[in-house]
């Protein structure tokens, strides 16, 4: 019986994966249509000529830019993984499949709703390398943990300096993204208190459910699945958390990587201006391209579709000009297109080698 039950896990995992690859496929046919509603939308519009013009007097060297600082946000990515994993000599995992954990990340989260196919995969994915689902677990959702984190904090950090600018340039629709700000606070305020509180937690959310099944608003499948979720899972999501948690030094390195991997991110926007010749201020594309991830996360659509092109014609259409279609397609092609392509085949990745990264660091010590 003892050895049955990660069995099981393993199976579950499995199961949310192929559902996972069901909502890719799709996603991907959903985005195809968004593409080329897009495009039709440049052109009955007017905008064709200055579409195509201003993609002729793009700077093939700040392109080059751009992809390089993706290229940045994906390794420091892997980093984050690597210093989770860097003191256990015990762990199997090697430099390759912390590249195919991130790309399957990438992946999965840009084409599923919010991002929600994400988590299983990965989780998958580190199992099939050696670690126990327990394990796999803790790694991922201290993970997923700081992300969330460093995305507030640095939505913050953005806010303070330009605070003014937003109030000045949007006014009242502002309030718009200090709503998304407060929601991504009360997110990660929540996700600590079920870490750091689980059983309290677990009994209200026990409470509520039999509160929505007396007034009829669910019914007995669905509150037997969602009791499921409630009673177990809050307790192995904090598990997981506590036992990656151990090392808070560790922890607060991580978060430091995480808000530099989001500032390559933020940065796209502004990189896309300089293609364009558009003057820009770095600072205010940052805070601009916080808001942005924070509306386009709040989408329930894959790739935050609609939050994504509303957004980025809301707070750069001033920056860019008549060159807003283009910029578009330029930036959503470099933060999300050409990833998800390129994911595919970095998550076939392998090491072969058996040594851990622990036991490599160790060796390149003695070396040296």
């Amino acid at each position: 019986m003892a050895q049955s039950k990660p069995k099981v896990q393993v199976q579950a995992t499995g199961a949310s994966k192929r559902e996972g690859m069901g909502s890719v496929r799709k996603s991907a046919v959903f985005l195809g249509f968004v593409a080329i509603a897009y495009m039709l939308y440049v052109v009955l519009s007017g905008q064709w000529g200055a579409f195509w013009s201003s993609l002729a007097g793009v700077s093939r060297t700040w392109i080059v830019v751009s992809l390089l600082c993706y290229v940045a946000y994906y390794l420091l990515g892997v980093l984050a993984y690597g210093i989770a994993v860097v003191g256990d000599p015990t762990s199997p995992l090697g430099l390759c499949d912390l590249m195919s954990v991130e790309a399957t990340g990438i992946f999965f989260s840009n084409l599923t709703p919010n991002g929600t196919g994400g988590a299983p995969a990965q989780i998958l994915r580190l199992t099939r390398s050696g670690l126990s689902v327990g394990s796999a677990g803790a790694l991922q959702y201290t993970r997923f943990i700081i992300y969330e984190a460093a995305e507030g904090v640095f939505a913050a950090l953005m806010l303070i300096p330009r605070l003014g600018y937003f109030v000045e340039t949007y006014g009242n629709v502002f309030l718009v993204g200090a709503l998304l700000f407060g929601a991504k606070v009360v997110e990660v305020t929540s996700l600590l208190l079920v870490c750091l509180l689980p059983k309290q937690v677990s009994a209200l959310g026990m409470w509520g459910l039999r509160l929505l099944r007396r007034w009829g608003l669910i019914k007995d499948d669905r509150y037997q699945r969602w009791s499921h979720t409630v009673s177990e899972q809050i307790f192995e999501f904090s598990n997981g958390f506590k036992a990656g948690a151990r090392n808070w030094r560790l922890m607060l390195l991580t978060l430091a990587v995480t808000l530099l991997q989001l500032g390559f991110q933020y940065a796209l926007p502004w990189v896309v201006l300089q293609a364009f010749g558009k003057p820009a201020d770095l600072v205010t594309c940052l805070a601009c391209g916080s808001m942005l991830e924070l509306l386009t996360s709040a989408i329930p659509l894959p790739g935050g579709t609609l939050g994504a092109e509303g957004g980025f014609a809301f707070l750069f259409g001033s920056m860019f000009g008549p060159a807003l279609s283009a910029g578009y397609v330029v930036w959503r092609f470099v933060e999300y297109i050409l990833p998800v392509l390129a994911a595919v085949p970095l998550m076939g990745l392998r090491t072969r080698s058996g040594l851990s990264i622990n036991a490599r660091l160790r060796r390149m010590r003695n070396r040296m």
